[in-house]
């Protein structure tokens, strides 16, 4: 460093009595016998650190034997700590991080959990004290909000693109429902797709507990790249635009559930009570009984009851012209004449009619004729951004567009590595 230094220093000065003197020291060092290392390191003591993830069927047990605990003390306190097992134990998904020494004793553990909608949590500490003994206590305190960037790629499905990225769940869902108007995400996902997000988080001491809304996401299918950032307009409702600004806002949703495996596209099929082949001009989506079914418009409910083979069947009109129809339904959530809001349950899947199994069979229809759900959900309402809030949004786009860029290059340089 010291050459290098001198080196640096001598193009800059032109008087060779400004540079450093450099001397070299030579010294003789002894290592110390064998025996004596390791004498030294059995003296040694250190501690070390694990986080796990409860389970639904977690006891006590088996969290800490997951973890690299082996203490009999600590198994005996846990089991009789209701904090621990109610609030930790007790909640699949929690992060549980311990403290252990060189013979795998408990030395302490920490957990955390929101509290409810505000922004606070309260976080578990057991530790053993100066007497030996183990003592807890619970401490509330704020989260802090952060953005988060992520990244990743599809291999089999996106949800497995998610868990192994480290993804919510929950920013997936946004994800689809930013881009469900221009991505066919039941049909049109190829392996090689690839998605970035930047999205809200709140954390406590560095773990997130709770996540928000995306602030952007780009999504990458079949080698075109969609994006889109979130921005509130002062005096507007917020929404998500493009990033040279288009808003992405629609005038109906893609899909009447949340994202989910879809058993028959809108094509020709074999139709499973008949067994011949017909015009299936509509969306099957396999789900359990009694998942929720939303209107994909706002609209008025025309009819609300049992229709031959579609069972319990409900139609929305949302216009002079377009209606969709949800059939097969196990319950009916409302009642003819009765106004709906775009995404409001309607009822929930089931078998009634002729079913074979739980699913929803979902209709688009202009004119009385059918049409592709969503195709139909690229029918814009936007509203243009104004003179006034451009510049506000350009440079908000120029950041986001560089986060995003930041989140790709960062997982293209962990993949090569």
């Amino acid at each position: 460093m010291l050459c290098a230094g001198g080196g640096a220093f001598a193009v800059a000065s032109d008087g060779a009595e400004d540079q450093p003197v450099v001397r070299q020291v030579l010294e003789s060092v002894v290592a110390l016998p064998f025996a004596d290392q390791l004498k030294t390191l059995d003296l040694h003591a250190f501690n070390l650190y694990r986080t796990e993830t409860t389970r639904a069927n977690d006891t006590v047990e088996s969290l800490l034997s997951r973890a690299g605990v082996a203490d009999a003390q600590a198994l005996g306190f846990l089991r009789s700590n209701d904090a621990f097992r109610t609030r930790v134990l007790g909640a699949a998904g929690r992060n549980v991080t311990v403290e252990v020494n060189d013979s795998h004793e408990l030395q302490r553990l920490t957990a955390r959990w929101a509290t409810g909608e505000d922004a606070t949590f309260k976080r578990l500490t057991i530790e053993k004290s100066a007497t030996g003994q183990f003592v807890s206590r619970i401490e509330m305190a704020p989260m802090v909000a952060a953005a988060r960037m992520a990244s990743a790629t599809v291999r089999s499905s996106l949800f497995a693109a998610a868990d192994e990225a480290g993804i919510p769940d929950s920013i997936i869902i946004q994800l689809v429902e930013i881009f469900g108007s221009d991505i066919d995400f039941h049909r049109a996902l190829k392996s090689g797709d690839r998605l970035n997000v930047v999205y809200e988080a709140l954390e406590a001491d560095g773990e997130p507990l709770r996540t928000g809304r995306i602030l952007s996401a780009e999504f990458v299918n079949k080698g075109k790249a969609h994006q889109a950032m979130w921005f509130q307009e002062a005096g507007r409702k917020g929404g998500y635009y493009t990033l040279d600004g288009k808003s992405l806002e629609t005038s109906f949703l893609a899909s009447p559930m949340e994202f989910s495996r879809v058993t028959s596209g809108f094509a020709m099929r074999m139709h499973p009570i008949h067994n011949t082949w017909k015009a299936h001009l509509g969306v099957d989506y396999g789900a359990a009984t009694g998942t929720p079914v939303r209107t994909v418009g706002d609209g008025v409910v025309e009819f609300a009851g049992q229709q031959n083979g579609f069972g319990n069947v409900v139609i929305i009109k949302h216009n002079s012209s377009a209606e969709t129809l949800y059939a097969h339904l196990s319950r009916i959530d409302v009642r003819k004449g009765q106004k709906v809001n775009i995404g409001e349950r309607v009822g929930a899947v089931g078998a009634t009619g002729w079913a074979t199994g739980p699913h929803l069979h979902f209709e688009f229809r202009v004119d009385g004729a059918q049409r592709d759900p969503v195709q139909m959900a690229k029918h814009s309402v936007s509203v243009p951004l104004s003179a006034a809030a451009r510049p506000e949004f350009d440079r908000l786009a120029r950041s986001m567009g560089a986060q995003l860029a930041a989140a790709g290059s960062t997982t293209a340089v962990a993949r090569a590595n």
